[in-house]
């Protein structure tokens, strides 16, 4: 009988999830850029967006959870044929052009969905700044 549950159980016949990085958009407009972090299952408890001593923003992400069994019967014996826990960490630092305004940048996680806004420095125009002064 021990056969069988070794055929069942073992790894040729059940797929093993395979681990990839989150899927990563990034979107530049006229006063800001957007990033998207594809992150399905997610909360926001999950994530930590910081920026490092470079100024480089740094998004990390953990989530560990234990699938959980049914309780046997009082004093019944048994050992584990499987057992899985379900754990999935990510880092990613990206590098921030210089027109980024680091102390304005704001994150928030809606359906899975990590979304960075970086908006950039308003530029002075060259036409703003020409202007008369007055010789006394």
């Amino acid at each position: 009988m021990s056969n069988i549950f070794n055929d069942i159980f073992d790894d040729n016949f059940m797929v093993r999830t395979s681990t990839t990085a989150p899927a990563i958009n990034v979107v530049e407009k006229d006063r800001s850029y957007e990033l998207e972090l594809a992150a399905p299952g997610m909360t926001k408890e999950d994530f930590n967006v910081t920026l490092d001593n470079e100024g480089d923003l740094v998004i990390k992400m953990e989530k560990k959870a234990e699938k959980k069994e049914e309780k046997k019967e009082e004093g019944e014996k048994g050992h584990y044929l499987r057992r899985e826990w379900d754990y999935t960490k990510f880092q990613q630092t990206m590098l921030l052009p210089d027109d980024a305004d680091r102390e304005k940048i704001s994150a928030k996680v809606d359906n899975g969905v990590l979304s960075v806004s970086i908006p950039k420095i308003a530029k002075v125009k060259a036409e703003d700044t020409n202007r008369l002064i007055e010789i006394q």
